[in-house]
């Protein structure tokens, strides 16, 4: 009864060295994330690109072109989960000062991709395909210290 009272109180160490030996067995190392995160950036970029090459094809190119440069931009994002993990890219992706461009982002996919197969207008899509850049862009920047303050300022001067 004392060792059930010892592990739900937190003051029982000796069997977390097991769990401690099962997380660090399966997280990756350095090189592997590296590799990981370019491996899938490239995927990304690859899918980007195709889908501009898409976009040319009589008929269906638009909506090649809508599916291939979300999914090019889903994997671009997710490749950075090599390099933090997934949870805390998760932490990261909704903290306050990204809230909004996260969700602008993410529903930017999900508009995109309804207005190629559900709707099947082709000029919404597209639309919703510049927006997403426009907000992958302004989610991007958010990393970057003090950068959407700058691109605030510098079209601030610029449109004044």
């Amino acid at each position: 009864m004392d060792k059930l009272k010892k592990v739900l109180s937190g003051q029982d160490t000796e069997d977390r060295g097991g769990l401690a030996e099962v997380v660090e067995a399966s997280s990756l190392s350095w090189s592997t994330r590296i590799k990981g995160f370019i491996a899938c950036f490239a995927t990304g970029i690859v899918c980007s690109l195709l889908g501009t090459l898409l976009l040319w094809v009589p008929r269906k190119g638009l909506y090649l072109f809508a599916v291939f440069y979300t999914f090019g931009n889903i994997a671009s994002i997710g490749s950075t989960v090599f390099l933090m993990g997934p949870m805390k890219q998760l932490k990261r992706m909704f903290e306050p000062t990204r809230l909004i461009a996260t969700i602008m982002v993410l529903l930017c996919f999900a508009l995109t991709l309804c207005s190629a197969f559900w709707w099947h207008i082709k000029g919404l899509a597209l639309i919703f395909c510049v927006l997403q850049s426009l907000a992958l862009t302004w989610y991007s920047l958010s990393f970057i210290p003090y950068a959407r303050d700058a691109v605030k300022k510098c079209f601030a001067v610029c449109l004044a």
